[in-house]
């Protein structure tokens, strides 16, 4: 009896965590079917496209100076893997930059259980979702067409970047869909992995066309290592490729000659380096954060750094947003997003 007892114990305790840790996402507004949407808001917006049991969805910002009558960029942000898309919004502070820019944020969730622990099919990685061959790349596409027809979107201005596996997601999404994005850009994310058991390790596909595409990744990551080879991370045995392979991938794609002289960036704790001889206007960038791990590098945690760190007030989300307004300038479009001026000007 008393083990009967403990049991159903354990039971209502597991009930009770599943049901706390669904609240955060259950209090996220759900996009009305008909009438006004207040501009400066987030909303859930789910979608006719199902993983299992379980219907997927993605957040969506509208800036506070959307009108519905000027069509507005969109950032596709994609959080890494045990993350989900309203944690990405937090820690980035995208919606926040985005009202200041005034550009619409897509979130899309990975799948994972409850709405948590989510993670993403990138081809070579991760779990479930790749594992089972969960069609992501699918699911993100139709959440693009979703916000596009609901919203005033500029087709031409669509954007995405991704962090860690989210990331790696990115690389396989700009190459798959090239046709979709204007830019895209990743964070401590690699081209490709493989394990002891990998017959054949996946290839990353030939986009259709160029993209412009910039890299950020710290040399100190152990989760995803910059120079490539085990990752060490609770000892999984995956064996990333480098970063110097994945900005091969895109200056071959993009049709590059060689790197400009290297920029020196937060009192030379990062370097830019940049392919600016791309065919069709089509730049790569790469920023390298010197002695920087596997974590956002933005304010919500180089705020708290010493006053004399020199990644002091470092802001990832800035800067990206930067790659992609000169995306937009260097493709002679009418509707090129005005420049703002940032820390490190670019």
């Amino acid at each position: 009896m008393a083990k009967a007892s403990m049991s159903i114990s354990r039971r209502l305790t597991l009930i009770a965590l599943l049901v706390i840790v669904s609240l955060p996402m259950a209090c996220m507004p759900r996009l009305p079917d008909q009438g006004a949407v207040r501009a400066g808001r987030t909303y859930r917006i789910p979608t006719d496209i199902r993983t299992g049991d379980f219907r997927r969805d993605y957040l969506l910002h509208i800036p506070s100076g959307y009108d519905g009558r000027t069509a507005l960029p969109m950032v596709v942000v994609v959080h890494g893997a045990f993350d989900t898309a309203q944690g990405v919004e937090k820690i980035t502070g995208f919606s926040e930059l985005a009202d200041r820019e005034n550009f619409i944020a897509l979130y899309p969730n990975g799948i994972g259980i409850l709405g948590y622990f989510q993670h993403w099919n990138a081809g070579h990685c991760c779990g479930k979702a790749q594992h089972d061959q969960i069609d992501d790349v699918g699911f993100v596409a139709a959440a693009i067409e979703s916000a596009s027809q609901r919203f005033n979107v500029d087709r031409s201005r669509i954007f995405m970047w991704g962090f860690s596996n989210g990331g790696m997601f990115t690389h396989r999404f700009a190459a798959e869909k090239s046709d979709l994005l204007a830019g895209a850009a990743a964070l401590a994310g690699a081209i490709g992995s493989r394990t002891p058991e990998t017959k054949a390790a996946w290839q990353m596909p030939k986009p259709a066309r160029p993209v412009p595409f910039m890299i950020m990744h710290g040399t100190a990551d152990e989760s995803v290592p910059y120079e490539g080879g085990d990752s060490g991370h609770r000892g999984r045995g995956i064996f990333y490729r480098s970063v110097d392979d994945a900005a091969a991938f895109w200056t071959a794609r993009n049709g590059c000659g060689a790197p400009e002289p290297l920029q020196y960036l937060a009192h030379g704790s990062v370097t830019l380096t940049k392919w600016s001889s791309c065919t069709s206007t089509n730049p790569v960038w790469l920023y390298t954060i010197k002695d920087w791990g596997h974590i956002w590098p933005g304010l919500h945690f180089t705020a708290t750094l010493e006053e004399d760190h020199p990644l002091k007030d470092f802001d990832a989300a800035q800067i990206i947003w930067g790659f992609f307004k000169q995306v937009a300038e260097m493709s002679g479009s009418d509707t090129a997003i005005p420049s703002t001026s940032t820390k490190d000007s670019l």
